[in-house]
């Protein structure tokens, strides 16, 4: 499941095992191209935590990481950055670079 998260929540959810965090906003039409496939591989990996971030809203959790373009896709495990992935890419890459963190 898709969690939206604040700058609160963001540190609870890559403190332990691996998250996938998605760096969006409302108005990027690449971000609403990507969030279907985001809430796919939400639903089909249960095991991992994935959030997404409102760079507008929560903008100081996107400078921490200097995310300059959206979507941009994070990938964490045990609270530390592992990969990252800027702009659109296909569910099968996601899926790999989860899948190497397992």
């Amino acid at each position: 499941m898709l969690r939206y998260l604040d700058a609160e929540t963001f540190a609870q959810a890559i403190a332990s095992g691996i998250a996938l965090i998605y760096f969006g906003a409302s108005w990027c039409t690449p971000c609403k191209n990507i969030s279907p496939v985001i809430e796919e591989i939400a639903a089909e990996n249960p095991d991992i935590t994935v959030g997404r971030i409102d760079v507008d809203e929560y903008g100081i959790v996107a400078a921490e990481y200097d995310i300059m373009s959206i979507p941009t896709l994070l990938f964490f495990k045990d609270g530390k950055l592992m990969d990252s992935s800027i702009g659109v890419v296909g569910k099968n890459i996601i899926q790999t670079k989860i899948d190497a963190l397992k």
